[in-house]
């Protein structure tokens, strides 16, 4: 998904893909360390869609609550 795609969702939306993400990241961990796991560029893909998605967060609670 784009970043462009996740500026259109709601904070709830962003924080319910954000959870789905942490959860392949967790199913995608565990297959790296037992050796199942063939194209381990996804791990570092996965983990820059949650800074991505934590950061949509953080700038759309800014905007609600002001300068904080």
């Amino acid at each position: 998904m784009k970043t462009t795609e996740l500026r259109d969702l709601s904070i709830d939306d962003l924080t319910t893909k954000l959870d789905e993400i942490q959860m392949n990241g967790f199913r995608l961990r565990m297959a790296k360390a037992t050796g199942q796991l063939s194209q381990t560029h996804e791990v570092r893909t996965n983990r820059r869609m949650i800074a991505r998605i934590k950061t949509l967060i953080t700038e759309k609670n800014q905007q609600v609550g002001g300068d904080a």
